[in-house]
């Protein structure tokens, strides 16, 4: 089959952002406004991820509207794991950053065991495919629980995780650019964007009186979502007629 994940585009970094940004806004709007609570939430949210799932692996190729259907229903999923453990069994945000830390570094130690690479252009077998959504589910549940550990428990905020974050990425960017490892690279700056996400959606849809813009989780989901689904568009249109915009990275 061929390579089922996106060629690393600006596109592509700025849907993954959004697609986190969502992931924080939408799990708070469905669980707190809709009323949904925590356990029907992420019961609902992991019954429609493994549905697009089944999807996603039954292709045989890269169809742009699945995949980021995906990201986005393992962001909420992400999320709604973390904060099951944090608020639901008061597990420590430094207890559960650890942890998540070591799933993660555990499922590429395996990938890596298994198949030789990390890379995400060689996703052309069904075993790669399933080590690389678990990296993903395991990157959002780490940078959700990093970043609430950042912007709550050592009190930077929204703003300032922002910045924080943002620096973080800009600085892998530029070891990138010096000659780092790529896929060393591409994972770290997808780890960050998890919490870089969620504190952009917290700084625009909290209230003034947190931190926040108040611009409330409705409307910049709605608003987010808008977004990556016109640029969702523009990707199946760029892969339809097989070309691409200009790559971040060509070896991650």
């Amino acid at each position: 089959m061929l390579n089922k994940v996106p060629e690393v585009t600006i596109v592509f970094w700025i849907i993954k952002i959004m697609s986190t940004t969502v992931g924080e806004t939408g799990a708070d709007y469905l669980a707190v406004h809709v009323g949904l609570g925590t356990a029907v939430t992420g019961g609902l949210m992991l019954a429609l991820l493994i549905a697009v799932l089944y999807l996603q692996l039954r292709s045989y190729r890269y169809v742009p509207w699945i995949y980021w259907t995906t990201v986005v229903l393992v962001s909420v999923v992400g999320t709604q794991i973390t904060d099951a453990l944090t608020d639901g069994l008061g597990v420590s945000l430094y207890v559960s950053t650890a942890v998540f830390g070591v799933a993660l570094l555990a499922t590429f130690a395996i990938w890596y065991r298994c198949e030789q690479t990390l890379s995400i252009h060689t996703i052309v077998t069904r075993r790669r495919e399933l080590f690389y959504w678990a990296a993903v589910l395991f990157t959002f549940a780490l940078g959700t629980a990093a970043g609430d550990l950042a912007t709550e428990a050592l009190g930077l905020g929204f703003t300032i995780g922002v910045v924080a974050f943002s620096a973080f990425i800009v600085a892998v960017t530029i070891a990138w650019s010096l000659g780092a490892d790529a896929v060393l690279t591409f994972w770290l700056a997808y780890i960050v964007t998890r919490p870089l996400g969620a504190s952009l959606g917290d700084l625009l849809s909290q209230a003034r009186t947190y931190g926040g813009l108040g611009l409330g989780s409705v409307n910049t989901s709605v608003a987010f979502l808008a977004v990556i689904c016109a640029l969702v568009i523009y990707a199946t249109s760029l892969e339809r007629r097989g070309t691409s915009v200009p790559h971040i990275t060509d070896e991650a």
